[in-house]
């Protein structure tokens, strides 16, 4: 399989809620993965792709809220969400994050 992704993704494991935005609906969950550009989400019970969503994480004792919508789904597993049009303040905290994972 070709790689598709065009940012560094770190194995970063962080508690995570979604929501789906046109509904509200939530799921918690968490992460397996994190980069500049979205993240993978290990659920039983995945989102459909091209569903807009709101992911906000908790880690190391920081909270962020990231838009974004599904991108693939591996059913039973979990699903690829993609970020959309995050701010340079977010781009901060991600990169710190990635940075710090050994």
């Amino acid at each position: 399989m070709q790689e598709r992704r065009n940012a560094t993704r770190a194995a970063l494991i962080a508690a995570v809620e979604v929501i789906e935005v046109a509904t509200g609906t939530r799921l918690s969950a968490r992460t397996s993965d994190l980069s500049r550009t979205g993240c993978y989400i290990d659920t039983l019970n995945p989102t459909p792709v091209k569903t807009a969503v709101r992911v906000r994480f908790t880690h190391q004792g920081e909270e962020l809220d990231l838009p974004g919508h599904v991108v693939y789904v591996s059913p039973g597993l979990g699903m690829g969400v993609r970020f959309d049009d995050l701010t340079p303040a977010q781009f901060n905290v991600i990169d710190r994050w990635v940075s710090n994972v050994k």
